[in-house]
């Protein structure tokens, strides 16, 4: 028997935060709604919720001011959204049908939800085997991001120093593997011991280190980088781009896709570059991206880490939280050393008409 009302639970933002990690006590809060799964408009879809993808832009988005990325704020008392998988259990859209597996790059974060079509990424084929949440990691927005990071901006040659920030983390880890593709020497910076020992062992690093032993980063890179760095993916910022500021080789490119360790601060607090200059004499190439702007090599991307993906090249590692409940805790391990590799929410139970693949 067909479902016609849903209860739904749902993220939604009550407070902004100008600073630190967004809470469930005081920003995030979880509520209840009714949602009709027959009246929804034309051109849009009703869906279940399979997995919610945990970005650090998620958590941009609650500060309630401008912080340079360029994307518009979460309205105060609305259902917040996510890159996500669900399942189509109405259609007011004929490219759609029910049992549709669709990837969306607004997504509510709640069990259910109606969304217009101008929200779906592309339809998922279930049997194609590639896993489910692989097409919000790998093949997702981490992917492409690390694949726009050193295939498009970096393009480092064979033998090219790479140094890649962040480096456990889901974008840091496919692009260290993406850059070991390319037949070149990469370094990569984490949190822990443990993630030292997983970058080189799991994902190819030639070598990597501990961030919080590390006291004069400076020392770090003359160590682990004695002849320079010709390519640096930045995911940090702050301290760690001043100090590679000073290893660059001439014509080194730094693709910056983020600076993590600034996003809880103001900008009137956040650390300063003191040493851009080196830019200029070392003629390097600094560039900051959004994925956004490249949705025409999108395509090219997913042809490419679709064969890795299918030939074991690439390998992956999700943290998994269940059930929506969840949500508030799986933002704030992004900004801890706990964290290991993509992290999504998995929404439980998933329904019987969509086989899902194996994480």
């Amino acid at each position: 028997m067909a479902l016609n009302m849903v209860e739904s639970k749902e993220w939604y933002l009550a407070s902004y935060a100008a600073e630190g990690v967004p809470t469930t006590e005081q920003h995030l809060k979880l509520r209840t709604v009714s949602l009709s799964l027959d009246s929804i408009p034309h051109h849009h879809v009703a869906l279940q919720t399979l997995f919610i993808s945990v970005e650090p832009y998620i958590r941009t988005r609650m500060s309630g001011h401008d912080d340079g990325l360029c994307l518009s704020q979460y309205p105060l008392n609305q259902v917040i959204t996510a890159f996500g998988v669900g399942i189509v259990l109405r259609s007011k859209d004929e490219k759609y049908s029910e049992g549709d597996v669709l990837l969306s790059a607004f997504l509510p974060v709640a069990e259910y939800c109606v969304v217009p079509s101008s929200a779906i990424v592309r339809k998922i084929d279930p049997a194609a085997g590639i896993p489910l949440t692989e097409h919000l990691n790998c093949l997702g927005l981490p992917g492409f991001a690390a694949w726009l990071g050193i295939h498009v901006l970096g393009d480092p040659k064979p033998g090219s120093n790479v140094f890649i920030s962040a480096a456990a983390g889901a974008v840091g880890m496919v692009a260290g593997q993406l850059a070991k593709l390319k037949g070149c020497r990469v370094i990569g910076s984490t949190g822990s011991d443990a993630k030292v020992r997983l970058l080189k062992e799991e994902f190819g690093y030639d070598d990597a280190f501990n961030y919080n032993k590390e006291t004069n980063f400076d020392a770090a890179l003359s160590k682990y980088f004695p002849n320079g760095i010709d390519v640096y993916l930045d995911n940090v910022g702050g301290k760690l781009l001043e100090a590679v500021l000073n290893h660059v080789n001439l014509h080194a490119r730094i693709p910056v896709c983020g600076m993590i360790s600034q996003y809880n601060q103001s900008w009137r607090e956040r650390e300063g570059v003191r040493n851009l200059l080196n830019i200029v004499g070392k003629e390097v190439r600094m560039e900051g991206y959004l994925v956004g702007s490249y949705l025409d090599r999108f395509s090219d991307f997913a042809v490419e880490m679709g064969s890795y993906i299918k030939h074991g090249k690439i390998r992956s590692k999700i943290r998994f939280y269940e059930g929506i409940k969840s949500f508030g805790e799986s933002l704030g391990s992004l900004f801890s050393s706990s964290n290991e590799g993509k992290v999504i929410v998995e929404f439980k139970p998933q329904p019987s008409t969509v086989k899902v693949a194996a994480p």
